[in-house]
């Protein structure tokens, strides 16, 4: 029996090991489908502490090549660019393991992302905030751990809208605490009516427990607490008066600190 051997290339893909770290591009494409839109900055500090700004700028315009994201320029910001995905990158990225059950990509064209850049980049500029301040205390509060525009359902084809869901975890020493929020993320666009109807609205869905054809119902406390476990007694409310960080550093969000599960307002 004559022996042969395997090919110099197939012998060095047998010995590869690949790298348990995502590229950077699929982290920006992550990103930018996770949140919407985001400026280079933003995407800088979304992302984790181990890449430069240069390097998100040069992956991005590599993206831009390859026709996966597009940009708008803000206005009147000395050209900062905000990037979303095109259909193709929302196309692409929409199978993703950590994406599954997103709703569609919103973004469809320019004009449709500058409609939605003020309040979009306003909502991820509060993510912001705890991405930073968790890297200071050691929880544990990724940039995909904030899911923005989601709209559970509170009975009699009712939805309450929330601006994001947070997911946190607070670590001390060997406990481990989970937390979840929803965000209200106000820009003095918001009546006070309207935001006490938004309370009554987060109150049902705390209460609301769907109901399974021939099923009896039981008794198992807030409805709320099975689909989002740490689940508080009302939305943490952040008031927001600026669209991006970039252009007005100093206007950047303060944290909230370890996010509590009751109702909080912070003002900048």
């Amino acid at each position: 029996m004559e022996l042969t051997t395997a090919p110099t290339a197939e012998r060095a893909l047998a010995g590869f090991t690949p790298s348990p770290v995502e590229p950077l591009k699929h982290q920006l494409l992550a990103a930018l489908a996770q949140h919407r839109m985001a400026s280079t900055n933003q995407l800088h500090v979304l992302l984790p502490p181990n890449r430069s700004r240069q390097s998100v700028s040069e992956r991005l315009n590599d993206l831009l090549g390859e026709r996966l994201v597009d940009f708008v320029v803000l206005p009147q910001s000395h050209r900062i660019r905000v990037w979303y995905l095109t259909p193709k990158g929302a196309r692409l990225t929409r199978d993703w393991p950590a994406l599954r059950g997103r709703p569609p990509y919103p973004i469809t064209s320019a004009t449709t992302a500058s409609l939605k850049t003020p309040h979009t980049l306003t909502v991820l500029r509060t993510h912001l905030a705890f991405v930073a301040d968790v890297r200071q205390r050691g929880d544990e509060h990724g940039h995909l751990d904030w899911t923005p525009e989601v709209f559970p359902s509170i009975g009699d084809g009712e939805r309450v809208v929330a601006d994001a869901v947070m997911h946190y975890t607070l670590i001390d020493g060997q406990q481990r605490r989970k937390l979840r929020a929803f965000v209200e993320v106000d820009r003095a666009t918001m009546s006070s009516e309207r935001m006490a109807a938004k309370l009554i609205e987060y109150a049902r869905l705390w209460t609301y427990e769907p109901q399974t054809v021939g099923r009896r119902r039981q008794a198992a406390g807030p409805g709320g607490l099975r689909w989002y476990p740490g689940f508080s007694s009302g939305p943490v409310r952040t008031d927001r008066r600026s669209a991006s960080g970039d252009e007005q550093p100093d206007r950047q969000p303060q944290g909230h600190g370890r996010p509590s599960p009751a109702r909080g307002r912070h003002h900048p």
